[in-house]
């Protein structure tokens, strides 16, 4: 059981799902930053919306921490460098709120058109003044939308029903995946030029705050509307208060600030701009799907499973037929680990035959996580394990090819002069090692095993089993392994429990015997 700190409010949907999985939920909301610090002291597990700053203190003072996971889709609360440094995982629901946000993005773009917010006050303070709030129709105009992502094309689709011209700038989109969107694709000073309505999709980073700002503005059309229901600071709010003081901007939508709550600001000051608290993912929905979502996020991360929404794994989803593989190729990773005394320069892993043609990011990975976790002190997870072979500079070669000489699939991990081999037989896809350094086998790996490497000649396995024997050692499996090399065979030897080490050298001292290796992994 693994306890789970939540620091905001999401569905209670979620919440009854992760107990349901036996986790102990720690609700805590309201904290401040040094009551979530202290708070995070032994959870496994952290759960936020906007409102929790995740920072290297309180990652620092998390050290139990397996999985941050964010109610919603941004994550700029979260230093998600640190949390990889840490192999802490960072999970978002990157499609809980896309809807409510497109659908917001057109409830300003309609608001802001016809005067909506303005034409209310006016009339609840006692004035009926229809001509003074003539809109404009959206039919014909064109719509400029900067970031093509999921919620960008879901404002394309709405905005096509209105009959509006779309263009678009994403510099991460092809053009003929923008004109699939039916949006004709184009820089962003020539959106600037074209665009009547420009509405705002991208993620803040260094390079997206500001991006509208007054150098945009100068090359934008005269009376160009502008609307943010992505993230505050991507559009200059002193830049946009003096393109509306000169009327070079015709109007502005805006759901979210640079600073939040947004509290005083000259904005506010004028009849056409709409302003709204943050409101873009503020729907029954959207809170239900981000809950559950990002629930089943951090239950998958807990689990060890693969976890779709992760930020900071470098792998895609897994195909069905990989999936299995998964807890082998960790198995092999960690057999490998423990043939060597120290972490090596290089390292090699080969999938052949059928898996060879998905793609094996994740069981890379699950590879790579079991080879480390031997070799290492530092705690090792899906998330830094690339740091900690980049750190040691190990070289990794990663190898797939569609064709394997003897089985349907083979998975095939070298390293320090060491190879290991194995793969999965019959219906219930059942482990087996079938080669350790050039010596063919048919075993089922296990956590406890030797590999006693002999001279070819008779009495060998009595001699070997005679020792164990007197040592109390039950052995469960056994494979005897011969190469081209003439004289030489290995065995291998899966053994009930941990073999002792004086056990192991009085096999090494025995004649004919030219080397043992134990490995045991748990």
């Amino acid at each position: 059981m693994a306890r789970i700190l939540v620091t905001e409010t999401i569905a209670n949907a979620g919440l009854d799902l992760l107990r349901s999985q036996g986790h102990e939920v720690d609700v805590r909301v309201g904290l401040d930053a040094e009551g979530v610090n202290d708070a995070i002291v032994g959870a496994h597990a952290l759960i936020i919306r906007s409102a929790t700053t995740v920072t290297e203190e309180m990652l620092d003072a998390g050290a139990d921490l397996m999985v941050v996971g964010r109610a919603g889709i941004g994550l700029d609360n979260v230093d998600v460098e640190a949390a990889t440094k840490r192999g802490v995982m960072v999970a978002n629901a990157p499609q809980s709120n896309i809807i409510s946000t497109a659908e917001q993005t057109m409830t300003l773009i309609m608001a802001q058109a016809r005067n909506t917010a303005a034409a209310d006050a006016a009339l609840r303070a006692g004035r009926w003044e229809r001509s003074k709030w003539t809109g404009t129709e959206l039919h014909g105009k064109t719509l400029g939308i900067l970031g093509l992502g999921r919620v960008g094309a879901l404002v394309a689709q709405r905005a096509q029903a209105f009959g509006m011209k779309l263009v678009g700038y994403d510099p991460y989109v092809s053009a003929d995946r923008a004109k699939q969107l039916g949006i004709e694709a184009m820089t962003l000073d020539e959106l600037a030029e074209q665009a009547d309505v420009v509405t705002v999709h991208v993620v803040k980073t260094p390079d997206t705050v500001g991006l509208i700002g007054d150098d945009f503005l100068s090359k934008a059309k005269e009376g160009v509307r502008i609307i943010n229901v992505a993230r505050g600071g991507v559009v200059d709010e002193d830049a946009l208060v003096r393109g509306l003081e000169s009327g070079k901007v015709g109007g502005a939508g805006l759901d979210v600030f640079a600073s939040e709550p947004l509290g005083e600001s000259p904005l506010l000051a004028f009849d056409n701009v709409v302003v709204t608290p943050h409101l873009g993912a503020s729907t029954h929905e959207a809170q239900l799907k981000a809950g559950v979502t990002i629930a089943e996020q951090v239950g998958l991360a807990l689990a060890g499973d693969f976890v779709p929404f992760a930020v900071n794994v470098d792998a895609a989803e897994v195909a069905e037929i990989v999936r299995p593989f998964l807890p082998l190729a960790e198995q092999l990773g960690a057999t490998v680990g423990s043939l060597l005394d120290e972490v090596p320069s290089s390292l090699k892993v080969s999938f052949e035959g059928e898996i060879g043609g998905y793609d094996n990011g994740l069981a890379s990975l699950s590879a790579l996580k079991g080879f480390m976790s031997v070799l290492v002190d530092d705690p090792v997870s899906f998330v830094n394990v690339n740091s900690l072979l980049t750190e040691r500079d190990v070289d990794v070669e990663v190898i797939a090819s569609s064709t394997s000489q003897d089985y349907i699939n083979r998975l095939c991990i070298s390293a320090g002069g060491r190879t290991v081999a194995a793969t999965l037989m019959g219906m219930r896809n059942e482990a087996r090692l079938v080669e350790i350094d050039g010596h063919d086998l048919d075993l089922p790996p296990s956590d406890h095993m030797l590999i006693v490497r002999n001279d070819d000649r008779p009495g060998m396995i009595g001699i070997v089993g005679t020792v164990l024997g007197d040592a109390g050692i039950n052995v469960d499996d056994m494979d005897v392994g011969r190469s081209s090399e003439k004289g030489s065979a290995i065995m291998v030897i899966a053994t009930r429990q941990q073999v002792a080490p004086e056990t192991v050298e009085q096999l090494r001292a025995t004649e004919g015997i030219a080397s043992v290796d134990r490995i045991g992994l748990s």
